[in-house]
């Protein structure tokens, strides 16, 4: 709290936002600013819901904030940013960027709100440092839905590789350390964003389509033809990373491709990873400033799945995805206030040079956030009065249910 509390001028805030951090690590069955306020032990909801929609702080300053503890505590030259998107499925049309879409969550078309993430991942630890809500075209064309959901008027459509690219622009021209960025087939199949990412120097191993297509020696050919041309002894076993049951070997094979007409001079490579028992195929673009090795290209491409345990963590244990904001604002806050806890977690536990006890694991996250709970939260909180909050409820929903009543009455014929 020490490294965001200069961002909120008074103690009221920095106190509030304080009680609602312990509020997401808590192991709360549903997170709303309802819950989180009565955790706190708050008389009303009003102040959380404040902190979200009206109080005076700025969550891209706060991002940057805990991009920069982050840093502080993994920071290594050799990190990978790691770049994903993720699906919340919503009811309605109100909730800023909701519609209809594919979300990789769901596996299908649902009503859902998507939001690219950025993960910072070294050999210590990963941690969430930024994230960026997609707009999609039929919001951004609609000033109304904009003006109803408080979306600024100087938010324009962008895809979600610049969305990405956006946020990896603001980490580099930040210092933060690192050399690698991988991602899936989204971002690979952008060559806008391959080429941002040369600019930067920054090497990068991502993800393409089985009909995406490379030139070689001999012409244009899509790489799953490349793939199936393959002898024999081009496939190296390798380990993509450990696991906790074990390393993750897979048969990979690459191959070197022509540089491409630009300015920016390095190494191009086809990869492609072959699933041991399924056959199942993937393939990767990658690039590097510097000459690479193998092992180097799939430690990187192994490092992408590091994204999907952080998501995994936010939002089954953090909230992440459990927030009611509709406007832009909210939700651009609850989400900085998840990743500003997710930093916590994934920085206390990270992999430090003295090795573990004997016979233990290290500290995990999930292990970290349950001992946290049950050890800092719970002995210090104040238990607020169960039985006014349960009248406070009542009234609410009185309330509101008289409201609905005489909305429909003046609606109806």
């Amino acid at each position: 709290m020490l490294t965001v509390g200069s961002r909120f001028r008074r103690p009221e805030p920095r106190r509030r936002v304080r009680d609602f951090v312990r509020g997401l690590l808590a192991p709360l069955p549903r997170k709303n600013c309802w819950t989180i306020a009565e955790h706190a032990g708050d008389a009303s909801p009003d102040g959380m819901q404040d902190l979200l929609a009206r109080a005076k702080w700025d969550d891209e300053q706060v991002r940057a904030d805990v991009r920069g503890f982050v840093a502080e505590h993994l920071g290594d030259p050799d990190a990978v940013l790691v770049v994903d998107e993720t699906g919340d499925l919503k009811k309605g049309h109100h909730t800023v960027g909701v519609q209809r879409q594919y979300s990789g969550t769901a596996g299908k078309i649902e009503n859902c709100q998507l939001a690219v993430h950025l993960v910072y991942a070294t050999e210590a630890g990963h941690a969430l440092i930024d994230a960026a809500l997609y707009l999609p075209k039929v919001w951004c064309e609609n000033p109304s839905r904009r003006s109803e959901a408080g979306v600024p008027d100087e938010i324009r459509f962008a895809t979600k590789p610049q969305l990405a690219a956006r946020m990896i622009d603001e980490a580099v021209a930040a210092g933060l350390p690192c050399r690698w960025v991988a991602g899936d087939e989204a971002y690979g199949g952008d060559p806008r964003l391959a080429a941002a990412l040369r600019g930067h120097r920054l090497g990068y191993v991502l993800a393409v389509a089985c009909s995406h297509q490379v030139i070689t020696g001999i012409g244009s050919r899509r790489v799953d033809h490349l793939a199936a041309g393959l002898t024999r002894t081009a496939w190296q076993r390798v380990s993509a990373g450990a696991g906790a049951k074990g390393h993750r070997y897979y048969d990979w094979a690459w191959m070197p491709l022509p540089a491409h007409a630009d300015a920016h001079a390095g190494h191009h490579w086809l990869l492609i990873r072959r699933h041991r028992r399924t056959g199942e195929l993937a393939f990767y673009r990658c690039w590097s400033p510097e000459p690479a090795p193998l092992g180097a290209l799939v430690s990187v491409a192994g490092r992408r799945w590091k994204i999907e345990e952080s998501f995994q963590t936010a939002k089954t244990a953090l909230g992440l995805d459990q927030h009611q904001n509709r406007r832009w604002t909210s939700w651009h806050r609850w989400t900085t206030l998840a990743i500003l806890a997710h930093a916590f977690l994934a920085t206390a536990t990270a992999r430090r040079t003295q090795p573990s006890p004997s016979g233990l694991i290290p500290l995990t996250v999930n292990e970290l956030h349950r001992l946290f709970n049950a050890l800092v939260i719970e002995p210090s909180r104040r238990h607020a009065d169960q039985l006014k909050w349960s009248i406070w409820r009542r009234r609410h929903q009185a309330r509101a249910k008289a409201s609905h009543y005489a909305r429909q009455a003046l609606t109806e014929p």
